[in-house]
């Protein structure tokens, strides 16, 4: 998820770790020492492993230095990431190994796109729906199971129905993007973004 940072920057998505900031850990989710163990941990896990060779291969080496672990402020946000500062995983949102992952490859989508293409504009709406709907689709938070735990019960097409509904979510807290400049965004990207599956061959 892209957010923005205190200086109006919107975000895109050793270990620095930050525990005495935000509110108090949600009894629900791991201990913070588990959270840092898990992201370390976290890059044996095939699709992040890849994607650190291919941001190294890019030019663009993935150091633990670049991950901040922390208690957020925002309870409807589990991570972000932020260019030319790195990705932010909000411990007291992360409840097991599995959501630790899923945060990390869908942000070092954003951090690929940011890195792979020079001139990325991240206020400007179309470039920021563009990554967010490669980061949903090939991160895997749309696959089905994950869907049917959040509610959504549709067998056709709710792939692809998640990834817009999410995207548009993220686009829309671009302090850049107004709700309509969001959902133009999302539309006139959709095809070519949803279908540029880089670094992958294909959709994992």
């Amino acid at each position: 998820m892209a957010g923005v940072d205190g200086n109006g920057v919107p975000e895109a998505t050793g270990m620095e770790a930050s525990s005495g900031s935000g509110p108090p850990r949600n009894n629900h989710c791991m201990p913070f020492e588990d959270c840092v163990a898990g992201i370390i941990s976290a890059f044996q896990q095939p699709t992040l492993r890849f994607l650190r060779e291919q941001m190294e291969k890019a030019g663009c080496p993935v150091l633990l230095r670049m991950i901040r672990a922390m208690n957020c402020t925002s309870t409807n946000r589990s991570g972000s990431y932020c260019s030319g500062k790195g990705i932010t995983v909000c411990c007291d949102q992360m409840q097991i190994q599995d959501h630790i992952n899923q945060l990390l490859i869908h942000e070092l989508i954003h951090a690929y796109d940011d890195c792979v293409t020079k001139n990325i504009d991240w206020t400007d709406c179309a470039h920021h729906a563009c990554s967010e709907i490669r980061a949903n689709h090939l991160s895997g938070n749309c696959h089905y199971k994950r869907e049917l735990l959040r509610g959504f019960m549709k067998i056709r097409g709710q792939e692809q129905e998640c990834v817009k509904r999410r995207s548009l979510m993220s686009v829309r807290n671009n302090p850049y993007c107004s709700n309509s400049a969001a959902k133009d965004a999302v539309e006139a990207v959709w095809d070519i973004c949803y279908n540029d599956t880089r670094p992958f061959d294909r959709a994992p």
